[in-house]
């Protein structure tokens, strides 16, 4: 099979598409053969070598994306060849064909697309856990969603808005603001405004109740525009290290700061489809819109890797092989 594969730690010139073994299943895996691969930050970071890699090189990036399953183990239950299966957490997926545990299989309906699937499952689960889990919305709130043109942003701001809050986005660009705002945001602000002043300005100078920090850099801005009383929740470093948080700041203030993983909360087959399925029936009524992904080729990927890097992109980057 095809793969994008790369020997050394570095810039995406050293990706490279070229020919390797075939993945060999277990007896609880399904082969798939995939139709649309996310791409996401954290491949950046494995490709840089800022991410720690198991295993020798060749090393295979990728950990999402959807397909149809060609081969079954053995002990596989209620999947079958032909079924069509997205997964979020698989590594080597950047590849023609992917060998993917049963427990991480989740079955795509009739009326979602591949490349749908492969947009929605990662970001979805993620915005959907951060919306539930780690600070669960309640009407009325308003939230502070950065990167608000991103996948996640994007879909973090219609789940909240779902959910009766409030949301002000932060883009790094008018283009970007503006699919913030189509998602439902109610204010969009630019990074390169004094974007803690008018959030001030809007809510009156309480601040807002949660704040989705995903750029790590602004971790002391966003407590800065956090009310007494209010959280924070930290789940990416797109933009660089936060600086150390002083607890004693947390005490005099009454705020929380609260981390998520994902992988914490999926902790089983069942919790996987069960939300799923929930993201993809609010797909299917209208309630959750999905911008159109950015596609890339498997070969190209290096291109696809610069494109994400250029932060230019708004919503999902996807590789098709």
């Amino acid at each position: 099979m095809k793969a994008l594969i790369f020997e050394k730690f570095g810039g995406p010139e050293v990706l490279q598409y070229r020919d390797i073994k075939n993945p060999e299943i277990g007896p609880e895996d399904v082969l798939l053969e995939m139709k649309a691969i996310g791409l996401n930050f954290a491949d950046v970071y494995r490709r840089k070598g800022n991410y720690h890699l198991v295993g020798q090189p060749p090393y295979i990036l990728g950990y999402e994306g959807a397909g149809l399953v060609q081969q079954v183990g053995s002990m596989v239950k209620d999947i079958k060849v032909g079924d069509r299966i997205a997964f979020a957490d698989v590594p080597f997926a950047n590849a023609e064909l992917v060998a993917v545990p049963q427990d991480k299989a989740i079955p795509i309906p009739e009326s979602i697309s591949y490349e749908m699937a492969a947009s929605l499952v990662l970001q979805g689960l993620t915005a959907h856990y951060l919306t539930k889990d780690s600070y669960s919305i309640k009407n009325g709130d308003v939230a502070l969603v950065h990167a608000a043109a991103g996948g996640v942003g994007q879909l973090l701001v219609q789940i909240i808005q779902l959910h009766g809050g409030n949301v002000i986005g932060l883009t790094s660009s008018v283009k970007k603001s503006q699919a913030a705002q189509t998602a439902g945001a109610n204010h969009v602000f630019l990074y390169t405004e004094d974007w803690k002043e008018k959030i001030k300005a809007v809510t009156n100078g309480r601040g807002v109740d949660v704040v989705y920090e995903s750029v790590g850099a602004t971790l002391t801005d966003s407590f800065d525009v956090t009310r007494i009383g209010g959280t924070v929740v930290f789940f990416g470093m797109a933009g660089g290290d936060p600086a150390p948080v002083d607890p004693r700041m947390l005490m005099d203030t009454s705020k929380t700061l609260t981390g998520g993983d994902l992988w914490n909360v999926l902790t089983s087959r069942e919790e996987r489809v069960a939300r799923s399925e929930e993201l993809f029936k609010s797909v299917q009524s209208g309630h959750l819109k999905i911008s159109d992904p950015t596609l890339f080729k498997l070969c190209d990927g290096a291109k696809a890797h610069e494109f994400l890097e250029s932060r230019k992109s708004t919503g999902k980057v996807l590789l098709i092989p």
